[in-house]
């Protein structure tokens, strides 16, 4: 029986059976085994990638010229570049590539692969790619302002001057990833050309939705949606190899089959526990309770294309209809704090004050201003996980004091996230995560949108919202801009002030990822960006 589909059958049996919490099962010792839900995987392709699972695989399976400091967030350090320097008017880059490095195919990677990510990454023009293309680059001038003189040098050109560290924040996002172009050239299929699509290639783009082609600690093995992601330690890694061979990242929603999973020592660690669950297994030596404050934040959006949350003084109302106190007490103890804003607390620029509380009477105030002082209809669309569809169902109660009905539409994350990329929905909870560690990253999100349209190629979380910004957008490209520290938080502070008093969304909470693993399990590294498996070991 495949390592699969004996956890697969454990997975059943213990949520048949209630297993004990003294059973004697134990994970095979060369193998991590996780439980939680990772029903928003959408793809592998790293120039799609855009989630919070398929982010954490990618910062296990995949490289890049530079990446975040494991241990500090905030601190750029090479990964495939063995150094930079930067030219005296910002506008180029140039990266030494570290020589005898190795695909996870035995393909050697040098410098034209890295070219031909960062070229495929703007060419497919998919979700992410405005991370490099924000840099002023797309498909007509990305292969005059990336090259490779020789196989191990890359320069990285832009047409204006940006803040250094904001490029290289964006170099180390997912989408910067390296994929061997050798591999992926190989599974190319010809497609007719468009007038956006000017290539009679799809890059891959098929082919690695569902594949590997990464040279990173773990290699992918398979993907089963909504029931298994499988990695296997890459012996073509250059670096450390990791004391664990295999890594499995189980599909299980529920709290109560993660807890049974984890006592019966089917899992080694739990990653989706509600607080009640997590109370219980402090109070066991067995275990260990393991929490880092994250930069992925949670929040409401109302989209603007509904006629009703279109209102300015809707859009404020509504945050006066949530209950923050009862969700952080409750809802979210242990795995949340309350933060009103679009930047994370511990990233540049954040500011933590929090002008908003439940006051029923001053949001029914300004909904008879808005000419709805008997309240409207409307859906809400939420993932089918806690805490979400708690946080949900309070928001539904606090909304009904003010006379806004609101229908609860459940379902799993990949349902929920593409009815908000086609900007299908109306009311919706949505999750973002720090593309890197740049308060660009978040502003360029929430703060961002210069064209409104249907057919751009920024699309922002501000646009899936239909929020039409054209002097924010401006205010936040200037922000990215700007050389000077000091400046530059200080306009990031008026944005975030700008975006709490006008915007369509309702900040709720950032996150603190707690998890619970076996006393067995070691250095499983969590930081304010991402999660490393790289330094796992068991006893």
């Amino acid at each position: 029986m495949t390592i699969i589909k004996k956890y697969t059958l454990a997975l059943a049996c213990a949520s048949v059976l209630g297993l004990a919490a003294n059973a004697q099962a134990a994970t095979p010792a060369n193998t991590l085994i996780m439980a939680m839900a990772i029903d928003d995987v959408i793809s592998l392709d790293p120039a799609e990638i855009f989630e919070i699972t398929t982010s954490e695989i990618l910062t296990n399976t995949y490289e890049r010229l530079v990446t975040t400091d494991p241990k500090d967030p905030g601190k750029i350090i090479p990964q495939v570049a063995e150094s930079w320097t930067i030219s005296e008017d910002g506008k180029t880059i140039t990266f030494k590539v570290k020589q005898g490095l190795k695909f996870a195919s035995g393909n050697p990677l040098t410098a034209k692969d890295v070219v031909y990510s960062l070229h495929r990454a703007i060419k497919l023009d998919l979700s992410p790619a405005f991370i490099i293309s924000q840099f002023g680059l797309n498909k007509d001038n990305v292969e005059k302002l990336i090259t490779a003189p020789d196989d191990y040098t890359v320069v990285f050109s832009t047409e204006e001057t940006f803040a250094p560290s904001f490029v290289l924040n964006g170099l180390s996002s997912s989408v910067a990833s390296i994929v061997d172009s050798k591999l992926v050239e190989e599974h190319a299929v010809k497609v007719e050309k468009t007038e956006a699509k000017p290539f009679d290639t799809d890059f891959g783009y098929d082919w690695l939705k569902r594949n590997y082609a990464g040279s990173g600690v773990y290699s992918l093995r398979e993907w089963r949606p909504n029931e298994v992601i499988l990695l296997d330690r890459n012996e073509n890694y250059s670096g450390t190899k990791p004391a664990v061979e295999r890594a499995i990242y189980r599909h299980v929603k529920e709290s109560m089959s993660q807890r049974l999973l984890l006592q019966a020592g089917d899992i080694d660690v739990a990653r989706n526990l509600e607080p009640g669950d997590i109370a219980e297994f402090a109070k066991n030596s067995d275990f260990n309770v393991l929490s880092a404050p994250k930069g992925r934040t949670y929040y409401l959006t109302a989209n603007q294309n509904v006629a009703n949350l279109a209102k300015p003084e809707v859009r404020q109302a509504m945050k006066y209809l949530v209950d923050y106190d009862a969700i952080e007490n409750t809802l979210i103890k242990g795995i949340g704090r309350i933060h009103q804003s679009f930047l994370p607390m511990g990233m540049f620029g954040a500011v933590d004050d929090k002008p908003f509380k439940l006051d029923v009477e001053k949001a029914k105030q300004l909904l008879a201003d808005a000419g709805l002082k008997d309240g409207f209809s409307i859906t809400l669309d939420v993932r089918n996980t806690q805490p979400g569809v708690g946080i949900a169902e309070s928001i539904q109660q606090t909304f009904a004091k003010a006379g806004i009905k609101v229908e609860l539409l459940q379902g799993d994350g990949k349902l929920t996230t593409t009815k908000v990329r086609a900007r299908k929905h109306e009311l919706s909870l949505g999750i973002w995560g720090p593309d890197y560690w740049d308060p660009h990253t978040n502003a360029s999100t929430f703060a961002y949108n210069p064209n409104n349209g249907d057919d751009v190629e920024m699309k922002t979380t501000a646009w899936r919202s239909t929020w039409d910004i054209p002097e924010m957008s401006k205010e936040t490209m200037a922000a990215a801009k700007e050389t000077d520290t000091a400046k530059r938080e200080q306009m990031y502070h008026k944005i975030q002030k700008d975006f709490q008093d006008t915007s369509p969304f309702v900040m709720l909470y950032q996150q603190i990822e707690t998890v619970v693993a076996a006393k067995n399990v070691k250095n499983f590294n969590m930081v304010a960006d991402a999660n490393y498996i790289i330094e796992v070991s068991k006893d």
